[in-house]
């Protein structure tokens, strides 16, 4: 006899297939990163497009907004590639020589060891749901795109995933960043690049980052070169598109040299380079850029932004937790309490950030 399935049954069957049972419903984030780890072990190395493309068929019909599974599976398909589940072309080598560019693969089985004691698993077995045994595999967290473990009291759980014939990752290795400098270290090589610039015309239409300003009100902080002099984060107009990210020399409100970010070699985006000086700049200057750190509930705690950070920064944020609207800041992510130790010392060694110590430090973004 045939009978009628309805589509959220074929989902909800789907997620106990994945082992999905108790993490939320729907076709969601985490349904969606489970369904790209079993597809691309079967499909991968393939381009994005393929592998966007099989889902899509697979879902739409299922999904109630069919019309948003394109974008929500690309911005997933980036967030395997920052957990590290998938690779791109670049970070391998290949024999075929008709691979194109765009073309993923899946990464090898591995895991990474927090200060925490936390592990958080990456990498795909193709064709191959149960790869762990039943002990470990019940006890995997899952988070959007994420999977983690805790380790019990005295536990060796990194010898008994080694066991297993996982790889353990170096964190540098997993949290790809831009190395490690002292602030002034950065504005010399950024004045550098200046430097070998041609002096300009005027440019209509540049803003730039008053560095005067309060670096907790990041809005606030643009305005129109009047009487300005010195090295300046600018954003200046062309005809299409967005307004382009630079670095200027203004001197006495008329602009001397610009360069546009990033700077060669450098492998995010301008905004990235952009919010990076900016940070060094307010650092030098004794007026650090802020952030907060606030317990929440359920062993969880609240990082809170007043002004952007690079998204090879942010990204740190999105493995471990979830982004929130800020409430008399620009954003906030919820992360692990015992994860905050270890970000903390990576905002202010990296990002040179400061926490902010009282309320009345802040002001609404």
């Amino acid at each position: 006899m045939i009978s009628v399935v309805a589509p959220e049954d074929i989902v909800r069957y789907c997620r106990s297939i994945l082992n999905l049972q108790g993490e939320g419903h729907g076709i969601d984030d985490t349904f969606l990163s489970a369904m790209l780890r079993r597809t691309a072990g079967a499909l991968c190395p393939c381009s994005r497009a393929v592998l966007r493309a099989a889902l899509v068929e697979s879902l739409s019909h299922l999904d109630q907004e069919p019309a948003s599974l394109p974008a929500r599976l690309e911005n997933l398909i980036d967030d395997l590639l920052v957990v590290g589940d998938l690779l791109e072309l670049s970070d391998v080598t290949t024999g075929d020589a008709e691979a194109k560019g765009t073309w993923v693969f899946a990464a090898p089985p591995s895991f990474v060891v927090r200060k925490s004691g936390s592990i958080f698993l990456t990498g795909i077995v193709p064709d191959q749901d149960d790869w762990l045994p039943e002990n470990i595999r019940s006890r995997i967290v899952l988070s959007n795109s994420t999977r983690s473990i805790k380790p019990h009291d005295g536990e060796d759980l990194a010898g008994q995933l080694i066991g297993e014939g996982l790889s353990k990752l170096p964190e540098t290795t997993w949290l790809k960043a831009p190395k490690t400098v002292a602030p002034s270290e950065a504005l010399s090589r950024a004045a550098q690049f200046l430097a070998g610039e041609q002096p300009c015309a005027p440019v209509q239409g540049l803003e730039i980052i008053d560095p005067e300003t309060k670096p907790t009100y990041y809005k606030g902080r643009w305005t129109s070169p009047k009487d300005h002099s010195g090295l300046f984060i600018a954003r200046r107009p062309q005809e299409f598109g967005a307004a382009l990210w630079c670095l200027a020399e203004i001197h006495s409100g008329s602009i001397q040299r610009i360069i546009d970010l990033p700077f060669r070699g450098y492998r995010w985006r301008g905004c990235d380079a952009a919010w990076h000086l900016q940070m060094a700049m307010d650092h030098e200057r004794k007026a650090p850029q802020r952030y907060s750190l606030d317990t929440a509930e359920d062993g969880m705690c609240r990082l809170s932004f007043y002004s952007p950070i690079p998204l090879w920064a942010e990204r740190r944020l999105m493995i471990l937790g979830r982004k929130r609207q800020g409430v008399k800041s620009l954003f906030t992510y919820e992360i692990p309490s015992d994860e905050a130790a270890q970000e903390e010392d990576f905002l202010q060694e990296n990002l040179w950030l400061s926490p902010i110590e009282t309320k009345s430090e802040t002001r609404s973004a």
